[in-house]
């Protein structure tokens, strides 16, 4: 039972941000500061991208713990009203991921995902690097 009435929650959920979030900004200016040029959402590419590395052929997803379900992390926990809606939801958000990372696996692309834990602790950069550097 949820503690909001529905035209609340669909209100609050209209808040969420799907591009240009927190963690996203965190990681372009990071990449822009160690010289890294990419392009943005890549719409001709599965998935969209937040970040293209084109002569890298790197796809660079920066994915919220919450909703990409990041496995041992404190922020991917299940909220406790509502709990079978939001484990379909979970479970649909992966399979999608999944389906995702193989087409562009498919069309030649290196997916690397930066997730949103990463991003609120010190080293982001040397994480970044290891992406873009030593992607195989």
């Amino acid at each position: 039972m949820d503690i909001v009435t529905k035209e609340q929650r669909s209100e609050i959920m209209s808040r969420i941000r799907g591009r240009d979030t927190r963690p996203e900004m965190l990681v372009r200016r990071t990449a822009h500061a160690l010289g890294y040029r990419y392009r943005l959402h890549a719409k001709d590419l599965p998935g969209r991208p937040d970040l293209v590395f084109p002569k890298k052929r790197i796809a660079l997803f920066v994915h919220g713990c919450f909703w990409h379900r990041h496995p041992g992390c404190r922020l991917a926990y299940t909220p406790k009203s509502n709990q079978q809606f939001w484990q379909s939801k979970f479970d649909r958000n992966v399979e999608r991921d999944g389906e995702v990372i193989a087409g562009l696996r498919a069309l030649g692309w290196k997916p690397q995902i930066i997730w949103e834990c990463q991003t609120r602790k010190p080293g982001l950069d040397d994480d970044l690097r290891m992406v873009v550097e030593n992607c195989p």
